[in-house]
């Protein structure tokens, strides 16, 4: 009698229709574990691993659970080995260009005194700016005598070093009125010559040096003073960066038919 009671009692128990809650639960669990795997590697990132760790931890009732995630961890970049060659190569090249300009200021300090030279440093490279007056009588290319020793200690300071120099000859807006030389042209283009003839005999590698007449064209004054058009007669010995910008390739654009 007992025994027909307890079975009794156990079939009239009512269903449990809530199964299914805890299926559903296990599948939202694996699904934010699979999202988080997906967030996780779409960046090489520190922080998002710790985040993935902790995070798989959270899901699967691991030690993670009770771990506290520090989402404040910072984005590392990817190193670029190209990029880091490239940028040591540029800090060494300009901690050398910065050095010779410093020899070559020291080498012509009573000139750069006097106002008659000039020297800048930008990303071209190393410029010498030296007055006509200093090197030529007016209208003549031929090197005076006592200009000879001023070059040669430059060409002192070149000789040791490895870079391509690049010499330009500049006069003023004045017509010439030289039969050897029929323009400022001429002029500028011979000047430009005889200081690389006088570098070449002093040990300047002949291959590292390009000789450049800019007549009138390039002025750091203007012409209407004399003062300015004696500013604008000098010759640029331009020591060239032996790293230059890298070359961007223009997108050709063809005229519209």
């Amino acid at each position: 009698m007992q025994y027909r009671r307890a079975r009794k009692k156990f079939d009239d128990e009512p269903e449990n229709h809530e199964r299914w809650l805890i299926s559903y639960a296990d599948f939202i669990t694996l699904l934010f574990a699979f999202f988080v795997v997906m967030y996780a590697i779409s960046a090489v990132n520190i922080g998002k691993y710790k985040i993935f760790s902790d995070a798989l931890g959270d899901a699967f009732g691991g030690k993670g659970a009770a771990t506290p995630i520090n989402t404040q961890v910072p984005n590392l970049p990817i190193p670029n080995p190209a990029l880091k060659r490239r940028t040591e190569l540029l800090r060494k090249e300009k901690e050398q260009m910065t050095k010779l300009a410093q020899d070559l200021l020291s080498t012509m300090a009573p000139l750069v005194k006097e106002g008659k030279v000039r020297v800048t440093q930008n990303s071209r490279g190393v410029s010498v700016e030296i007055n006509a007056s200093v090197l030529f009588d007016p209208g003549e290319a031929r090197l005076m005598p006592e200009s000879v020793e001023a070059l040669r200690a430059v060409a002192s300071l070149l000789k040791a070093d490895s870079h391509s120099v690049q010499v330009e000859g500049h006069t003023d807006n004045q017509p010439i009125a030289n039969p050897r030389y029929p323009s400022n042209w001429e002029l500028s283009a011979v000047r430009a010559s005889s200081v690389v003839r006088l570098f070449i005999d002093a040990g300047v590698a002949p291959e590292r040096l390009t000789a450049v007449g800019f007549s009138a064209n390039q002025p750091v004054a203007g012409n209407d003073t004399a003062q300015g058009r004696a500013r604008n007669r000098r010759v640029a010995v331009t020591i060239l960066s032996g790293i230059p910008d890298p070359a961007t390739e223009l997108p050709t654009v063809l005229p519209a038919q």
